[in-house]
């Protein structure tokens, strides 16, 4: 069996819950806001409501308390990871905003909600910019995203720093794994092993599921 099947077996065998909690601790790990998992999170909420309508449901027939607690728990729970995983995904759009907004691979990234929240953003953002501060500047100095009109970037734009390094942890096989563009740095990646490295080496094993940041 492949490892990318031994991938497949273990995603198939996680709880919603675990891998909502995988997608928490990817989020918090990385500099950068990853794609939202969508499917997850939709299912993640059909379990809540349901576990409210069990809760509802305990209260009119007298279940017994220790069954109601357990439950009660489970809830609380998957309230929090949730609320959490959202949260995380909020500031980072808050912090980069106008970064995120001029970049269509970054706003695919988001959900439907959270890239209205992103053009809010990033219109309030250059609003507020605009009348404190910007306006009062000479010409040439009056931009939202560059220094001045010799800038040849937005340089003014803050970025998250993908050559930050992190804490991971492979789930299968990968083995030889080139870090860089020329071929001088490769690390051979085992299944269940920890490594620290940079975020943007790895940055294509994370979104495919092959590595875990912890």
């Amino acid at each position: 069996m492949s490892s990318w099947d031994d991938d497949d077996s273990a995603a198939a065998a996680a709880t919603d819950v675990e891998l909502l909690k995988r997608a928490w601790r990817n989020e918090k790990a990385a500099p950068e806001i990853l794609r939202f998992d969508s499917p997850l999170v939709s299912r993640v909420r059909e379990q809540i409501q349901l576990l409210e309508e069990t809760l509802d449901d305990f209260a009119d027939s007298g279940v017994d308390d220790l069954v109601v607690s357990l439950y009660q728990m489970d809830l609380d729970r998957t309230l929090f990871l949730l609320r959490s995983y959202l949260r995380l995904r909020l500031q980072k759009i808050e912090k980069y905003t106008m970064h995120i907004s001029r970049s269509d691979d970054l706003l695919s990234r988001l959900s439907q909600q959270e890239r209205r929240f992103a053009k809010s953003c990033a219109e309030i953002m250059e609003k507020h910019l605009e009348q404190s501060v910007l306006s009062k500047l000479p010409y040439g100095y009056d931009s939202v995203t560059r220094q001045s009109l010799s800038s040849t970037e937005d340089d003014m734009v803050p970025e998250p720093q993908l050559d930050t390094f992190v804490f991971c942890k492979t789930k299968s096989d990968v083995g030889a794994f080139q870090l860089d563009d020329i071929g001088e740095e490769v690390v051979d990646l085992v299944a269940d092993d920890l490594y620290v490295l940079r975020y943007k080496s790895i940055k294509g094993l994370v979104e495919g599921g092959r590595i875990d940041l912890i």
